[in-house]
């Protein structure tokens, strides 16, 4: 798996996917963390947050695309699947390879929090709920975007997929509205990500909620490398 992961993360950075992954989230925390705090004159990082979670659902397919149809259209998935490696390893190489590409985008939060610190008083039990909050909703939704990727070996198909995926669990509290009060929309509502997300915006780190996100994250990585190994046997 570290083999994998060491590929993986070489892989985002010999090419320029990684590093622009990465400046993007830059930019948009920098001119939003400008235009809230700086030049707002406040030390409330909530609206740069806000910002953030769109971000995210648009950003993460772009980081994903690749994991396994880059592989798949070059045919260098054969060297993988007579590799004396596990489906799982493969998958879960490639996940926390794209994961940690997304830590190192999304930690400038922190750097930020740092520079209002110096000036002000930053709410840090919110600080640390909006960044565990916003790590596991890419952690879910990075999983997802692995699991698409199987799927198809166009990149764009890939990151299309992966985005309107990732914006239908965003959206399953409002699909819920047109459906009774039932189990089945308490379902609905129990899934939606926004939902499961909000709370971590208020500094509220539910061990339910992070359950969840995590959950979410295993079972796509599982169904990823489920998908791999029936190649494996084609």
């Amino acid at each position: 798996m570290f083999a994998i992961l060491k590929r993986e993360w070489g892989a985002y950075f010999f090419t320029p996917l990684g590093a622009v992954f990465i400046a993007a989230y830059y930019v948009f925390i920098g001119f939003f963390f400008f235009n809230y705090n700086l030049y707002g004159n406040s030390t409330d990082l909530r609206g740069l947050f806000d910002v953030l979670f769109t971000v995210t659902l648009f950003l993460i397919p772009v980081l994903t695309m690749r994991l396994m149809s880059e592989d798949r259209k070059l045919k260098t998935d054969q060297i993988l699947l007579m590799a004396p490696v596990s489906s799982g390893a493969v998958a879960a190489g490639k996940y926390l390879a794209a994961l940690s590409v997304y830590l190192v985008a999304i930690a400038e939060t922190l750097i930020a929090a740092l520079i209002v610190e110096i000036s002000g008083d930053p709410e840090w039990p919110l600080v640390f709920g909006h960044f565990a909050g916003l790590f596991l909703l890419g952690s879910a939704l990075t999983a997802i975007g692995l699991f698409i990727s199987t799927l198809t070996e166009n990149q764009i198909i890939a990151a299309i997929g992966g985005f309107i995926f990732g914006f239908l669990m965003m959206l399953l509290d409002t699909i819920a509205g047109i459906f009774p009060a039932n189990s089945a929309a308490a379902l609905l509502r129990g899934m939606s990500f926004r939902l499961r997300y909000h709370p971590f915006t208020l500094g509220l780190i539910r061990v339910d909620n992070c359950v969840f996100f995590l959950s979410v994250a295993f079972f796509f990585v599982f169904c990823a490398a489920k998908t791999f190994e029936k190649r494996r046997w084609a």
